[in-house]
């Protein structure tokens, strides 16, 4: 349940991301509001993960690694931006890295 949670606000993180991209540094003011939303879910459902037992470091370690790579991935899909071989395997990397948490996190 706890990674449920953590992958929704992992999700919902990318999705703020993208709509303060979308916004143009908030001069589309339509966009505000769903910045505003998806933050503060993303936030609640962390905070949800963390109080439900998932460890802090874990928890931060994969946010942080899946946010930059859904993040990169999402900006090529909704705003056609580069997306390099370099980048492409720096995703692949970090997927390798969530992988290996996971594993390691199974053992305790």
């Amino acid at each position: 349940m706890t990674w449920l949670l953590l992958a929704g606000a992992i999700i919902l993180e990318a999705a703020a991301t993208m709509s303060l991209r979308a916004s143009e540094g908030l001069r589309k003011k339509r966009w505000i509001a769903p910045v505003a939303v998806f933050y503060l879910s993303a936030f609640g459902l962390l905070t949800v993960a963390l109080a439900a037992g998932m460890p802090v470091g874990i928890a931060y370690g994969i946010w942080a690694a899946c946010g930059v790579a859904l993040t990169a991935v999402g900006a090529r899909v909704f705003f056609k931006e580069r997306l390099t071989w370099r980048m492409g395997a720096g995703i692949v990397l970090i997927a390798i890295g969530v992988l290996v948490i996971e594993l390691g996190s199974q053992g305790h």
